[in-house]
């Protein structure tokens, strides 16, 4: 997981997460090319956590430094535009992330999170490769932690596809509106585990069955100093066996309001992945709801509730297939800021009938929190320093 904003907690895009000039060559007007990144490293304590996901009877305490970072995911990344003239901008953002506990690089490639170039113009962008979905562009802004790497069911929400490759998308700014839309050619991820048979590690394009690891989607978004308002949509056709297409359908909701210090955010997304058969893998109802308190210029405390309610599937906790109880988990998040690119934080989540961020096999034990055979809670606690350059 990772949290796509900058330190401070206001609102912006994805593209210019973390992102502050360290290096800049300037070729003309307008025409440039930025060094960025997010450095996060961090100490967690989990509880009651198993050895591994199949090993659910054997686990305990855990005390280690996290390879994805606490409340932001690290990376790198170079982004530059072009001024070509008559309102028309050329621009490329490459971006990879790396693990801040070892300085290893992820077996995904260097630039596994963004690697996409297009054209800008006063109706909008149109931008080819690997980039996130329309979803998360139209709803991360209603997110209680902005898609924090610990501690927020950001891929449970979005799906673990909410980056996707060979896509082509449109992004315009009209105002206080937002629209996106995007079609991927053909995208994958690693196969999930513990049944999940969804993925095959990304088998990508292929001429001889065009459906096969396609997806597409859209969003909505009202944005201004007081309100918001986001909705979108998302599906993916993976195939594990050529010719033979899965579907994973998201539709999702959030709002938020303002008042002085105070923001309120909540939200709701709606999933239904199904095999090639037509049976269904899971079908779950995800809520969100949280409060961020600007409580002085520095100290900024987050609170948040997140619950999930899997009507029918596939295995979520370990040891309990079928229809599971429902998940919740609460978060509690001090973050202060020594200034706009450095900060420390504190963060507190406990999860209910699950791992914390809800990790199971419908998020690939992407966080590693797998849960131990007849548990019914986990605590985590983290702290840690962030610096954006």
């Amino acid at each position: 997981m990772e949290k796509a904003t900058h330190i401070k907690p206001s609102l912006c895009a994805l593209a210019a997460a973390g992102t502050l000039s360290a290096w800049q060559a300037t070729a003309g007007a307008a025409t440039g090319v930025t060094l960025y990144g997010v450095v996060d490293a961090s100490v967690e304590y989990v509880n009651r956590v198993a050895a591994s996901p199949a090993s659910p009877n054997a686990g305990g305490s855990r005390i280690d430094m996290p390879n994805i970072g606490g409340l932001s995911a690290s990376r790198w990344g170079l982004r530059g535009t072009e001024d070509l003239g008559s309102g028309m901008q050329a621009l490329f953002v490459l971006e990879g992330g790396f693990f801040p506990d070892t300085g290893g690089l992820p077996s995904s490639g260097l630039f596994s999170r963004v690697a996409m170039v297009g054209l800008k113009h006063q109706f909008g962008q149109v931008t080819f490769g690997r980039q996130t979905t329309s979803m998360l562009d139209g709803l991360i802004n209603f997110s209680p932690l902005r898609f924090a790497a610990t501690y927020e069911p950001g891929i449970w929400w979005m799906g673990i596809n909410y980056r996707e490759s060979n896509m082509a998308k449109y992004t315009g700014q009209f105002g206080n509106v937002q629209a996106v839309a995007h079609y991927s050619f053909g995208t994958g991820v690693p196969a999930l585990s513990t049944g999940n048979l969804l993925a095959n590690g990304g088998a990508g394009e292929d001429p001889a069955h065009g459906k096969d690891n396609t997806a597409y989607g859209a969003s909505v978004m009202y944005l201004d100093g007081v309100f918001g308002l986001g909705i979108g949509y998302d599906q993916w056709n993976p195939a594990l066996t050529a010719g033979q297409t899965a579907r994973v359908r998201k539709a999702s909701v959030g709002g938020s309001y303002r008042n002085g210090p105070v923001k309120l955010l909540a939200g709701y997304r709606w999933n239904k992945s199904d095999f090639p058969n037509g049976n269904t893998l899971i079908r779950d109802d995800y809520w969100w709801a949280g409060i961020n308190y600007q409580a002085s210029p520095a100290l900024t405390l987050s609170l948040a509730y997140f619950y999930a309610n899997v009507k029918q599937g596939a295995a979520i906790t370990t040891a309990s297939p079928g229809n599971p109880p429902n998940m919740q988990q609460y978060t509690l998040l001090a973050d202060y800021n020594f200034s706009k690119r450095t900060d420390v934080y504190v963060s507190v989540g406990y999860a209910r009938n699950g791992g914390l961020s809800f990790d199971s096999a419908a998020t690939a034990y992407s966080f590693n929190y797998p849960t131990m055979t007849g548990q019914k809670g986990m605590l985590g606690v983290i702290t840690g320093v962030r610096h954006a350059f």
